[in-house]
């Protein structure tokens, strides 16, 4: 073999053209085009919110230049252009994007017209606060980290998340071969899904509907057929349609209006307007005297069409719906990674993926703090040791000619481990005080107590679960909120 270093090496074409493509294609699929089911980011958000958090730039922080942002993970994370890093930093502050923004943007990121950002180096952001939750004890070995593309740091496989996040905000993407179209929903009833999951774990599909009525679009508007919503959920694929919230309205001067406040989702409005100015134009559609965009720059929706007198409203605004995008169909496509490998989806597995990484999350958290709780006993073991006999603890330090002699002196007369003896000698004379003295055995008794606690936690998976739950109780108290979406 060593005689071939530096030789070429004939192959027959296709197999090494299969090999190639192969190659690449899981290499997009699963690096760049694909969320993971557990935390529901694709590798560019994951990257964009460790980044965030490595710089503090946490929901409470003062927020800071996107191009910062975008310069971190392309330092240390994502071997790509700034273009994409930027592209996906500003979808995730977008209202009309994402149900629950990720990022807390400040400045021009762009409207539901289909207008640019201004560049990183004008608008500023922070990580929201549920962003924060998906970050929730990563400092606490809950989750698995690699090398970086350089080698020279670690990043996260995956967040701790505790939202269920490839629901609440969906996902779109395009691989090779496969692409992933997964609709947002609402916190508080995908919460609820959660929570029934956990308690009737043969729950169907036809059971979760009952909680998680269909996907919640940031923009509103209506879906329409319940049987299709069932079927997505049940096999990963289905088509939803969507309708724009419309309203027939008579002015004060008697004139008829329909009146647009909701569109569906991902359909430009500036492009929308254009396209029925057009029709209208064309005499493609009859009964249209005025045409005007209301809406403001919070990015409410107001678009107002002033009718004819002898204009039918019900019929021109089905017509509306019939040849506009203000009637469009969301094709369902649930793929998403399940252990590295991309899987057509089911609601339920969806469900049960997260709640099995939460297991995961909470058993580590829970081995953690178990073994910082022992050491920290374990100090405070020695300590009350050393204030029971203070007298002689201090006799024996005096005796002694250095640290190292003393250290190795209060082990052999108190039985003491190396740590314990350190802890000792680096305990300030002020702890000897009765007050401070009952600090070290009030603590000693409470770390006692948790340490009780999370041995019988992770002794008892039923209660592992349980805490789960408890945990999506407080984030749909925190978070939840109405649907905006109508389901028909």
């Amino acid at each position: 073999m060593a005689n071939n270093i530096g030789k070429i090496q004939p192959a027959p074409i296709i197999e090494e053209m299969q090999k190639s493509y192969l190659d690449y294609a899981m290499s997009v699929i699963v690096s760049r085009a694909l969320p993971d089911v557990r935390d529901g980011l694709k590798p560019v958000q994951r990257r964009i919110i460790y980044a965030m958090h490595h710089q503090g730039m946490h929901h409470t922080a003062r927020h800071q230049k996107s191009a910062a942002v975008v310069g971190e993970v392309l330092k240390h994370y994502h071997p790509h252009g700034d273009t994409p890093v930027y592209e996906a930093m500003v979808r995730m502050a977008q209202n009309f994007s994402m149900r629950y923004m990720l990022v807390d943007g400040q400045g021009n990121y762009g409207s539901i017209d289909g207008d640019s950002p201004a560049s990183m180096r004008y608008t500023e952001a922070r990580l929201s606060a549920i962003a924060d939750e998906l970050l929730r004890d990563i400092n606490k070995n809950t989750v698995d980290f690699t090398d970086n593309y350089s080698g020279t740091t670690k990043e996260p496989v995956l967040l701790p998340s505790v939202i269920p996040n490839l629901l609440l905000n969906g996902a779109s993407g395009i691989a090779v071969g496969m692409a992933t179209q997964i609709p947002p929903h609402n916190l508080g009833e995908v919460c609820d899904g959660l929570m029934h999951l956990i308690e009737h774990p043969q729950a169907t599909v036809e059971d979760l509907i009952q909680f998680i009525k269909g996907p919640d679009f940031p923009t509103g508007a209506s879906i329409y057929d319940q049987t299709e919503i069932l079927a997505a959920y049940a096999t990963g694929k289905g088509r939803i349609v969507m309708r724009a919230k419309a309203e027939i309205d008579e002015t004060t001067a008697g004139k008829m209006q329909i009146i647009v406040s909701e569109l569906p989702y991902q359909v430009n409005k500036a492009t929308l307007i254009a396209r029925i100015a057009d029709m209208v134009k064309d005499k493609k559609l009859e009964g249209i005297a005025d045409l005007r965009d209301e809406s403001d720059r919070k990015q409410m929706v107001r678009i107002v069409f002033d009718l004819k007198r002898d204009a039918k409203p019900q019929s021109l605004l089905n017509n509306l719906y019939k040849h506009t995008a203000m009637q469009s169909v969301f094709n369902v496509n649930l793929v998403a990674l399940s252990d590295g490998v991309p899987h057509l989806l089911t609601l339920n597995r969806i469900l049960k993926e997260f709640i099995a990484h939460r297991q995961t999350v909470v058993k580590r958290r829970s081995e953690f703090e178990l073994s910082e709780a022992k050491a920290r006993e374990h100090i405070l073991e020695g300590l009350k040791i050393a204030v029971d006999n203070i007298d002689e603890v201090i006799e024996t330090i005096k005796k002694s000619k250095d640290a190292e002699e003393a250290k190795l002196n209060l082990m052999k007369k108190f039985k003491l481990t190396e740590i314990q003896s350190l802890a000792i000698l680096d305990m300030q004379l002020r702890r000897l005080a009765a007050l401070e003295i009952q600090k070290i055995e009030d603590e000693l008794k409470m770390v006692q107590e948790t340490i009780t606690y999370l041995e019988d936690l992770l002794a008892h998976p039923e209660k592992i679960l349980k805490v789960i739950k408890d945990e999506l109780t407080k984030i749909k108290e925190k978070y939840a909120d109405d649907r905006r979406t109508r389901v028909y």
